[in-house]
């Protein structure tokens, strides 16, 4: 059972959050392409800043399968009380923390300032994407601590 739980989780992984950082990481750029001239928004470029939006939104929500399933494989493997994976558990705390609270609302101020066909500014993307690497860099973080499980006996 143990097998089936973590190939469950890995796959919840790459599948949830890899479309995440991915997308995350390419809205800043594409909000700041989608109004650069004084006519407006570019309809095409504002709809795929949409669609970038909306892969961080439902992608986030199906990523809750991840620490999910995180927690049955750690039971079925008896490790929760070890400091890799309470290490690793915080770590995805905060950079869900992180995408909740900067990432995701920032994305949907940029959306509306395109909306309102206000131009965007450098400065908010700047911090968007300052938020978006740290999130990715929260994410790499627990996927190095995932194999790498310092301290554990079934580790490398």
């Amino acid at each position: 059972m143990t097998k089936i739980l973590l190939s469950l989780h890995v796959l919840a992984a790459i599948i949830a959050v890899g479309p995440v950082t991915v997308a995350a990481s390419m809205f800043p750029p594409a909000a700041r392409r989608a109004h650069t001239d004084g006519e407006g928004p570019d309809p095409a470029a504002v709809s795929t800043v949409r669609m970038l939006h909306r892969i961080c939104r439902v992608y986030s929500g199906i990523g809750l399968a991840v620490p999910l399933l995180g927690f049955a494989t750690a039971a079925a493997m008896g490790v929760l009380g070890d400091g890799w994976l309470i290490t690793s558990i915080a770590l995805t705390a905060a950079a869900a923390g992180v995408l909740v609270a900067f990432v995701l609302p920032r994305q949907d101020e940029l959306l509306g300032e395109l909306g309102a066909n206000r131009p965007v500014e450098r400065a908010h993307t700047a911090q968007l994407a300052m938020f978006t690497g740290i999130f990715n860099l929260l994410w790499a973080t627990v996927t190095v601590l995932m194999i790498v499980r310092p301290g554990s006996t079934t580790g490398a």
